[in-house]
């Protein structure tokens, strides 16, 4: 009687929770969850103690020369794992995925450059020569979990080889995104723990291909990460360096073991953490800025733009073909999902901004995403049943 109780329990309870932990728009739910949640508890009365909790200084951080904050630890330390798993997907795509030869890969790098740098020259139509020069990147990414998650809610009106090129154009995305923050974002540079971040992957390389006990990789890969955060290169960067040491054997298994961990529970602490914004009285105001303007017309209309025009561009010079199955309605649609870029765009806005211009920022970035997550799924639902290639 007993194990029919448990037994039950188990398919009443886990069963349904584990198969939405599989489904592909559970990290869209959780993640624009946490964002609400975080918002409305962020400007209720009292909402500043809910705020002020993510700004907590951390004794003894500075001396250790650690992250000060519990903002600052979510945001360069949990994030580093993140860009952990971002890299060993880049890597994997590589290796055997999408952008493993020329042939494949032409059309959704194109694509990719297309959307980063037409988003950025929008941006900067707006604000070059303002005090908002510096937040050219933050509508030039691409949220690939979200994304992702809105094209499952189409299902079968989004096809398969759509979201193969979606996927691969997120992943040059984000690692365009890696490489703005690197060269970007960083800080003034320290030599030494440059230097001790250079010797520390080495190491880890060589370590990698022996039978010594793994974990002395994350024990290098922790120093790794310490040298990073304090060599004026941004400390998540760490994370996507480690990943391309990483056994080629060993990427599927580590990637299964991080999934739910990153996806459930570092993103939507990093969702909360990052739209605890309290919002000014004049919000409307803000966001009427150059800079919100900037983020969300580079998003929202930069992005989809930037994608169709390069891809149209190779398809006409018989470069590359469009996927298959799917006409220029369709891209249009995958274009438009690429303009949610939540989780990226809201990263490089903290580092692009400081305190109120940054919170404003974000609200710019969620306000794209969700008309971008609105507009894909409107237009897909649309142009359904028009034929593959078909002309717009």
């Amino acid at each position: 009687m007993k194990e029919n109780g448990h037994n039950f329990l188990k398919f009443r309870f886990l069963n349904p929770l584990r198969e939405f932990l599989h489904d592909s728009r559970a990290m869209g739910i959780i993640l624009l969850s946490c964002t609400v949640f975080s918002l409305l508890i962020a400007n209720v009365p009292g909402g500043e103690q809910y705020v002020n909790f993510w700004h907590l200084s951390l004794p003894g951080a500075n001396e250790l020369l650690l992250p000060g904050s519990l903002l600052h630890l979510i945001n360069d330390g949990l994030m580093a794992v993140f860009f952990f798993l971002v890299g060993m997907e880049i890597r994997k795509e590589l290796i055997d995925g999408e952008l493993s030869s020329l042939k494949k890969s032409v059309l959704p790098v194109a694509a990719a450059i297309g959307g980063i740098l037409l988003p950025a020259g929008i941006y900067l139509f707006f604000n070059a020569g303002t005090a908002y020069t510096h937040g050219w990147a933050v509508p030039t990414a691409t949220d690939i979990a979200f994304s992702l998650g809105v094209a499952s809610i189409l299902g079968k009106k989004f096809p398969l080889t759509l979201k193969i090129f979606l996927t691969a154009l997120a992943i040059i995305d984000d690692l365009g995104a890696i490489l703005i923050i690197a060269l970007f974002y960083g800080e003034n540079l320290h030599l030494m723990f440059l230097a001790g971040s250079a010797a520390l992957l080495l190491t880890a390389g060589i370590i990698a291909k022996t039978s010594l006990p793994k974990w002395m990789l994350i024990v290098l890969g922790v120093a790794l990460w310490f040298c990073m955060f304090n060599s004026g290169i941004h400390a998540t960067i760490a994370g996507v360096a480690f990943a391309f040491i990483i056994p080629v054997k060993d990427l599927d298994r580590l990637q299964l073991k991080l999934h739910n961990w990153v996806y459930f529970l570092i993103m939507p602490v990093f969702a909360l953490a990052n739209t605890a914004i309290l919002l000014p009285e004049n919000a409307m105001g803000e966001l009427g800025s150059s800079a919100s303007v900037g983020i969300i017309l580079g998003l929202f209309i930069g992005k989809p733009v930037g994608i169709v025009l390069t891809s149209l561009l190779l398809v006409s010079l018989k470069i590359s073909p469009l996927p298959r199955h799917c006409g220029w309605h369709q891209m249009i649609g995958a274009g438009l999902l690429a303009g949610i870029g939540f989780t990226m765009s809201i990263f490089i806005a903290t580092l692009a901004f400081k305190s109120e211009i940054a919170d404003i920022a974000k609200v710019a970035v969620l306000i794209a995403s969700v008309a971008s997550s609105i507009g894909g799924i409107l237009w897909i639902r649309a142009f359904a049943k028009r034929g593959a290639n078909a002309e717009v």
